[in-house]
């Protein structure tokens, strides 16, 4: 097996700090491919739940919707998202993610740089 190629199946889920309802999985990161720079999960969310009000300094987000739908909201501005939407959180900005579809939601997460879920690169 290639080192760079990540099998989402044989990563570990994971239920992320100040999320309802949520299952990640981290598939590029330090851990799985050495990555310093970014980091790339997959997150599994029921309906009505997800991420509570936060933000994170110094750290992007892209938020891609593969399947599903979303509200999302940053700074008070609300936004819905629909399959094949993305959406971009900034560092140190406020937002809230939830599912709205009756199906769980299927979103890509990208960071720039790694979140690594350390409580010190997050804003509640």
């Amino acid at each position: 097996m290639h080192k760079w190629i990540v099998k989402e199946n044989a990563i570990e889920g994971y239920s992320p700090a100040n999320h309802t309802g949520t299952v990640n999985k981290r598939l590029i990161s330090a851990e799985t491919v050495g990555a310093k720079h970014m980091e790339v999960l997959i997150g599994t969310i029921e309906k009505n739940q997800g991420a509570l009000p936060h933000a994170h300094p110094d750290l992007e987000q892209v938020c891609y919707l593969i399947s599903g739908s979303a509200d999302v909201e940053m700074d008070g501005e609300k936004g819905k998202l629909e399959p094949g939407d993305c959406c971009y959180f900034p560092p140190y900005k406020k937002h809230i993610f939830t599912v709205t579809s009756e199906e769980p939601a299927r979103v890509l997460i990208i960071y720039s740089p790694p979140y690594e879920e350390k409580p010190e690169r997050v804003i509640r």
